[in-house]
């Protein structure tokens, strides 16, 4: 099964509180990390693969080597193959440091990497996944799955925003989505259905 998500942002500090850019209601960021894993453990099987992306974490260490190994162990402990599309807050030094330690099984890797974005086929659709919202304009049979914008929407029907604290999470509802936990695909053509259909009662 293949699943997306977006703006993890593991072990950073600076969105714990509610004055906050994108505001998360944790103490510490171990509770935060450790609500996520758990979350996408229980959904992501150890052969699914995971589109993230970007946004991965923010942490700093002394050495960086430091910051890369806390980071590698957290996404290590995340089922599935990862598929990373490097945010903003993504740097090569940890692309490296995961290539360096990257693995196989069930003959594929743990982790692969994409400078700016995929462009992927699923069930008769086209979508473009990248970190920052694109207006793709001249293609409007694509969807743009992207994140960066964490708690805001672009307003537009063919951008949706798949990051963990995305309000268009909603079109969901009354399904439920554990904080953290990636979306299936299937979840997406949802909210790509009700999104558009919002658009059209605007109209």
């Amino acid at each position: 099964m293949q699943f997306v998500t977006a703006d993890t942002h593991f072990l950073d500090e600076h969105l714990l509180g509610i004055d906050k850019f994108a505001p998360r209601p944790f103490l510490t960021v171990e509770q935060m990390d450790q609500e996520i894993v758990q979350n996408w453990n229980e959904l992501v099987g150890e052969n699914d693969t995971v589109y993230h992306l970007g946004d991965i974490a923010v942490y700093f260490a002394k050495p960086q080597s430091k910051a890369y190994e806390k980071i590698f162990e957290i996404l290590n402990s995340l089922n599935g193959h990862l598929v990373l599309i490097k945010g903003n807050h993504d740097n090569r030094g940890l692309f490296k440091y995961l290539a360096k330690n990257n693995y196989f099984f069930e003959g594929k890797p743990k982790f692969s990497f994409h400078d700016v974005g995929v462009l992927l086929k699923y069930d008769h659709c086209q979508y473009y996944l990248t970190h920052y919202p694109m207006m793709l304009g001249i293609a409007p049979q694509i969807i743009n799955l992207h994140g960066h914008i964490h708690h805001y929407a672009v307003p537009a029907k063919e951008n949706i925003n798949v990051g963990i604290d995305s309000p268009e999470i909603d079109y969901l509802l009354p399904e439920r989505v554990s904080f953290g936990a990636p979306l299936r695909f299937s979840q997406i053509e949802k909210i790509v259905n009700g999104k558009a259909d919002d658009f059209t009662k605007r109209a």
